[in-house]
This record gives C-alpha cells, sequence and structure tokens, in this order.
C-alpha cells in the first residue's frame, strides 16, 4: 500500500547513538566524546541482553496522520509515549476518509487478519466503501449546518475517517512499537506506518536502531 510521506513527518529528535552510549557508561563514571568502533559493540551488547535503559534517552517527535482504526491499535502502545491529537470537539472542516486500495478477504484460519487476495466483485464493493463514506461526511456537514455542536456531529464519521496528532517517544518505545507493528500477522495498514517510522529512525540513530531490530552484524 502506498503512503503518502506527508503523512510521517518526523519533526526533530533529541540525541544520537552516542547519546545511547553514554547513559550506558555513566555506571562507571565515563563519558565519550566521539563514536568508535567499541560504541559499536556496545550498543549491539546492551540491545541482545536487553539492558533497555540506555534506550530511553534518545527522543523523537513524529506528525501522524492515519485513519482512525489504525490510530487506536498504535495507540495501544502507551508507555515511553506522549501524544497530542485533533479534537473533532473543536475542529469542524470537511473530514478526509482513507479509502483502501484492496478489500481482502478475511483469513478463515486467523482469529484476526486478512488475506492478501481481494473479495468477489471488489470494484462495485470498493464503490460503495466510497458511497458510504462521502455520505457519512455529508450527514456530518449537514449536521453542522442545522447548528448541532461538532461534539455531537462527529459521532457519526466513519472509522475511516483520518485523524492527526502530534507523538514524542523515547527510542526504546519506537523499537517496541514497530517490532511488534512490523510483524506479518499485524494489520498491512498499520505495518506501513511502521516501516515508514522505522526507516527514518534508522537515518538518525544507524547504529542503535540496527541492533534494536535485532542485528547485531558489524560492517
Amino acid at each position: 500500500m502506498a503512503l503518502i510521506k506527508s503523512q510521517v513527518q518526523l519533526l526533530e529528535t533529541f540525541g544520537d547513538d552516542l547519546t545511547v552510549v553514554n547513559a550506558a557508561r555513566v555506571s562507571f563514571s565515563k563519558e565519550s566524546t566521539i563514536f568508535e568502533p567499541r560504541d559499536e559493540k556496545l550498543i549491539q551488547y546492551l540491545a541482545k541482553h536487553e539492558h533497555n535503559s540506555p534506550f530511553f534517552h534518545p527522543q523523537i517527535r513524529f506528525r501522524l496522520k492515519m485513519p482512525i482504526y489504525v490510530a487506536r491499535e498504535w495507540f495501544r502502545h502507551t508507555i515511553g509515549f506522549a501524544r497530542n491529537e485533533v479534537s473533532r470537539r473543536y475542529v469542524d472542516d470537511v473530514p478526509e476518509c482513507f479509502l483502501p486500495s484492496m478489500l481482502r478477504e478475511r483469513d478463515t484460519n486467523k482469529k484476526q487478519g486478512s488475506k492478501s487476495t481481494p473479495i468477489e466483485d471488489e470494484a462495485a464493493t470498493l464503490k460503495q466503501v466510497e458511497e458510504f463514506q462521502k455520505s457519512a461526511v455529508d450527514f456530518y456537514q449537514s449536521l453542522l449546518g442545522k447548528g448541532v455542536a461538532p461534539e455531537i456531529a462527529r459521532g457519526v464519521l466513519p472509522q475511516s475517517m483520518y485523524t492527526e496528532f502530534i507523538e514524542t517517544g523515547s527510542l526504546a518505545a519506537y523499537a517496541r512499537l514497530c517490532n511488534l507493528r512490523l510483524n506479518p500477522h499485524a494489520q498491512v495498514e498499520i505495518q506501513v506506518y511502521a516501516q515508514a517510522v522505522s526507516d527514518l529512525l534508522a537515518e538518525k540513530f544507524p547504529v542503535s536502531w540496527k541492533a534494536l531490530q535485532g542485528d547485531y552484524s558489524t560492517p
């Protein structure tokens, strides 16, 4: 599934791989000023043996836009995160809905999940989905036009509506989120967001992120 780049914006980061190293070395009253090969080995050791506290010191802030039903799964990850979300109690602009590119078949062998194949008559059904979304948004707009408060009118909007939020989390928290949500059994849509976040963090924290993904090899 293609993901619009603007849906995952890396706003800022605090710290780098050296931040992790120095958080670990303070135990021995040591500090490094430059990142050296031995520091990579230290990070690999920390990740491999689940000494996680040094990875909580780097912080990352994202602005994310995703369908509500994906966001609610994303929000299940709470430890190490702070979030502030757009509120439809106060915002009443025209909502935008996510239309899937494929209506995947249900996988009867799983309590949750889907196959990689579409349902029969997919094109016509997708059209129905699109029409339903438009009808819900139009009805929402009509309720606002009648003077209904946005906090009540929002109740008719579908879970496919996009929401936006700013999220700050530690490197350790994002590693746990991505490791779980990149699992093949996770919903495809949330895998796409997790991969986008993972790619950005791999650029900012190349040694730590590689180790936190379980790769302890040295180039």
